[in-house]
């Protein structure tokens, strides 16, 4: 009977056993108690059942408790899982997105590159054939009207410029030139280009520089600066009706590695209201947008501006009272160049034709090209500087030209029929004797890539479409004096 009434420790719970050894211990030593009434035994068997009551209601709780936490789990485990897979199709729309503007931007790059063939082609003929014609014109009217027919045209790629410039600048495809070059050669190509159309409006133009600053040689991208500060003056002379366009450069601060050189354009024209200003470096954006307005533009002048002096780490900005005129400033951080100071001399354009003649007079060039007006517009440029001209109007026939003849100069458009200019350079290093005949791409593709392109395909340099006469007898210069030996014909 004892041994249902007095439970026997586990013998493998030793803690157990102990601890009821130590209880009983206890219960022998305490006192004697008296026995407890009938009322007394009922009162506490009621709060025994109180109790055991309580602890009903508590367990019940409790486990209602339980069930909530079980149902919230399971709740924030299927919204655990409807998050991932949210994530999982989040990802792939965003991927799916990515995919897509990629696309787009390869798309908008190729239309654009099309679009810049298609549109400089047929205006370097425009432009060439007008210069041609203005060189035999002899009656004032019909010179009158060429020449208006060039400004119109030179209007007209000014406007495709900048659309192309805008876009290769949001496309991340814009790279700057890191050459040496000296700034008062830059001020002294704007003066050139400004000094009359200022003076046709009566108004004063005057370029400050500091000898040593205009001597100085630095390193950046030339004509990337040139083209702001062309925006720049340009408008100061579109907007100034009386008084004075005022160009200054200056060494705002000496650094490490070069110099930070602040410009200020000052003009004494309309001005800018204050609130206006803030809209002015945005694309697209004209202060007078309405349909009789003065002066056209495309809006973007401006906000290219602002792209390249942001890559050149400098601001740009403006201080302008209306109709007290207005100071376009900015500066530009620009390298020292570890060379010595010395005279750079970049040849006009009668300079560099005169050049031609004396030294390279009846060198045979040969001219890759399949359009017929183009062709006849180069060859007239080139027959002018001196040079014997052979011509192929396809990549084929100048590979094939090019294996029996040895020319002093290609210049080589990109796009033709039959064989490309890219493939036809190819080709042409092959030729035994041909690895270093300078190879230029004449071409209307003017994009980075473009370029790029040419000179990873072995070509010496690259000169986009519509040509700058200019820059065609300066670029042959070079490249006709780095043969040791010039062929005749």
């Amino acid at each position: 009977m004892a041994s249902f009434l007095v439970p026997e420790p586990d013998p493998q719970d030793a803690s157990a056993a102990e601890l009821r050894r130590l209880a009983e211990q206890r219960l022998a030593r305490a006192p004697e108690t008296p026995e407890l009434t009938l009322a007394e035994a009922k009162y506490l068997v009621h709060e025994l059942q109180v109790h055991q009551a309580e602890l009903q209601i508590q367990n019940e709780a409790l486990q209602q408790l339980e069930t909530k936490a079980r149902q919230a789990l399971q709740r924030l485990a299927e919204l655990h899982e409807t998050l991932e897979q949210k994530v999982v199709d989040r990802t792939a729309e965003l991927a799916m997105a990515r995919e897509a503007a990629e696309a787009a931007n390869r798309a908008k790059s190729a239309f654009l590159s099309h679009m810049s063939h298609e549109l400089r082609t047929p205006l370097n003929g425009m432009m060439g054939m007008t210069q041609l014609a203005l060189k035999r014109a002899t009656d004032p009217v019909q010179i009158d009207w060429l020449k208006k027919a060039l400004r119109a045209s030179e209007r007209l790629l000014s406007v495709i410029n900048d659309v192309l410039e805008i876009s290769k600048i949001e496309a991340d495809k814009m790279e700057l030139a890191q050459e040496e070059f000296q700034l008062g050669g830059v001020l002294e190509e704007l003066t050139n280009l400004f000094s009359l159309q200022a003076a046709q409006k009566w108004l004063g133009f005057e370029v400050v520089i500091a000898p040593d600053l205009a001597s100085r040689l630095l390193v950046g991208d030339a004509q990337r600066l040139g083209q702001i500060l062309v925006n720049l003056v340009g408008n100061a002379v579109k907007f100034t009706e009386a008084g004075t366009v005022r160009v200054e450069a200056r060494v705002e601060q000496e650094l490490e590695d070069g110099a930070l050189v602040r410009f200020e354009v000052e003009d004494t024209g309309v001005g800018i209201a204050q609130e206006n200003t803030a809209r002015l470096f945005q694309s697209f954006e004209q202060l007078d947008a309405s349909s009789t307005r003065r002066n056209g533009g495309t809006g973007l002048g401006l906000a290219i501006c602002k792209r390249l002096v942001q890559m050149m780490h400098g601001e740009i900005g403006v201080h302008s009272r209306l109709g007290r005129g207005s100071t376009f400033w900015f500066n530009a951080r620009l390298g020292a160049s570890q060379a010595t100071h010395q005279e750079v001399l970049v040849p006009s354009l009668t300079d560099a034709r005169e050049q031609l003649r004396h030294e390279f007079a009846e060198s045979s060039v040969l001219l890759v090209e399949d359009n017929p007006i183009n062709q006849e517009v180069m060859c007239a440029l080139l027959e002018d500087a001196g040079l014997q001209v052979a011509v192929a109007d396809n990549g084929a026939s100048a590979l094939a030209m090019c294996r029996y003849a040895d020319y002093a100069l290609i210049l080589m458009d990109v796009q033709m029929p039959v064989l490309d200019g890219i493939q036809a350079t190819r080709g042409i290093r092959q030729i035994p004797g041909r690895e270093h005949t300078p190879i230029i791409a004449l071409t209307a593709g003017a994009f980075v890539q473009d370029r790029t392109r040419c000179l990873n395909a072995g070509m010496s340099d690259h000169l986009a479409k519509p040509v700058d006469t200019a820059a065609l007898y300066g670029t042959l210069l070079k490249w006709l004096r780095s043969k040791p030996t010039m062929p005749r014909v």
